[in-house]
């Protein structure tokens, strides 16, 4: 790494916090937190707390000290500067079970909903504009058309919403889920944001791809981690409902949405139109997110927050557009695409590129055999079926202890078994 780009990196870095003050959060928040936290701890030191925390020894020592003469915790010895061990004592197991009654989140310090919202829009727009050679590499798997790249290029510089749509199989899904390669750019997001006693889960490990180079900075707010930029794709499982704050009165605090998971990353609403809500009630549910950049989320107690709402949204349907949505909320969407079937020289192109990936060996008789199998059958080419096929044979090769040498005969048994035919 160049001294130039490790310098804008650092710049770039949360600071670390130099007061409670600093943090956003109240002092009693944050001493209720090193409590729960305590109650976790086999050894019970200010670092093993600071560890947990996030935050700064000498911060965290300052919280402990409020618990000692609180008398919920006693001092059993000195480990170091601003290092003590700690035990607690009844007065502080009985303090838990009401502070655990409040909020159950048990974890790194929060950040504040200011701090958070701040950092997600200094990092929605990616430092370096994405040219077309950033484009073809982010798409180079796919045997696209140059007019269809370059829309997608736009989009993705523009950060604005794109509408994909196409009969099923034109490669819809695969085209929305290359977009977020061509974000190369890490981002820094937080374990959790608190707003007064409520926190807001935000770190995903299961969506969020860390990528573990923190130790490339001297000092940062280690309530941050940094991830690649997200991709988060949902389909018919989604609800309205899973739009908005998640809340588990098990645990007593919220797991973010998906869409709040995805901000500086791409969002992509797959099969658009096949969920378990209505098209016009996601959409007018998102009119003024997609418009304006921020989000609405409501608490179990009926507050309200604001929250950005900045991610590149993928809307792909093999269902008209017409169907589904009027040409007002069309109007909103910054990019409209419609993938169209291959071209005979784009499905040759896309059967050899798999052909050799997949080390498939064939005559070119035997691909000219394939496509008068379409014209025959009066089928429609599409993008997914060179690869469809080619694993169809592979399976029926493995099965018969076959070398991968495509023949007709063999490329009709694939064919049979993939588009179905009578067994008689």
């Amino acid at each position: 790494m160049n001294e130039a780009v490790q310098a804008r990196m650092e710049a770039f870095a949360p600071p670390v916090t130099e007061s409670i003050e600093a943090t956003g959060l109240s002092f009693q928040f944050l001493a209720d937190l090193a409590l729960k936290i305590s109650a976790t701890e086999s050894t019970l030191t200010t670092a093993t707390i600071s560890d947990r925390m996030c935050l700064p020894l000498t911060l965290v020592e300052q919280m402990m000290q409020h618990l000692y003469r609180e008398k919920l915790v006693e001092i059993r010895g000195s480990v170091g500067f601003s290092n003590n061990r700690y035990a607690l004592l009844d007065r502080g197991w009985d303090q838990l079970k009401r502070v655990m009654e409040i909020s159950g989140y048990v974890g790194p310090a929060p950040v504040s909903l200011a701090a958070y919202s701040a950092m997600m829009r200094s990092q929605a727009q990616p430092e370096e504009l994405i040219g077309p050679d950033q484009v073809a590499d982010a798409f180079h798997d796919l045997v696209l058309p140059d007019s269809l790249l370059q829309t997608l290029g736009f989009a993705i510089n523009s950060r604005r919403s794109l509408f994909i749509s196409g009969i099923p199989g034109t490669g819809k899904t695969s085209v929305a889920e290359r977009i977020n390669n061509a974000l190369l750019t890490p981002i820094w997001v937080p374990y959790a944001v608190a707003i007064d006693e409520h926190v807001i889960n935000i770190y995903d490990a299961h969506n969020h791809d860390r990528t573990l180079d923190e130790d490339n900075f001297d000092v940062f707010d280690r309530r941050w981690l940094r991830i690649a930029r997200p991709l988060i794709i949902v389909g018919g499982e989604m609800t309205l409902e899973s739009t908005d704050l998640i809340y588990n009165r098990a645990a007593r605090y919220y797991e973010a949405p998906f869409q709040i998971k995805a901000n500086c990353g791409t969002l992509v609403i797959d099969d658009f139109g096949r969920q378990r809500v209505e098209p016009e009630e996601l959409l007018n549910r998102w009119i003024i997110p997609l418009e304006r950049k921020v989000d609405f989320l409501t608490l179990h107690t009926g507050k309200k927050i604001s929250v950005p709402f900045e991610q590149l949204v993928v809307f792909s349907t093999n269902l008209e557009p017409s169907r589904l949505v009027d040409e007002a909320f069309l109007r909103r969407m910054g990019y409209r695409v419609r993938v169209e079937p291959p071209s005979e020289e784009t499905y040759r192109r896309i059967f050899e590129r798999y052909a050799e990936n997949a080390g498939v060996y064939y005559d070119r008789s035997v691909l000219d055999y394939l496509l008068s199998k379409y014209e025959a059958e009066k089928r429609v080419m599409k993008a997914c079926e060179p690869r469809d096929l080619l694993s169809r044979f592979l399976d029926i090769c493995q099965y018969k202890n076959l070398q991968p040498t495509l023949t007709p005969d063999l490329l009709d048994l694939a064919w049979n078994n993939y588009f179905g035919v009578a067994h008689v």
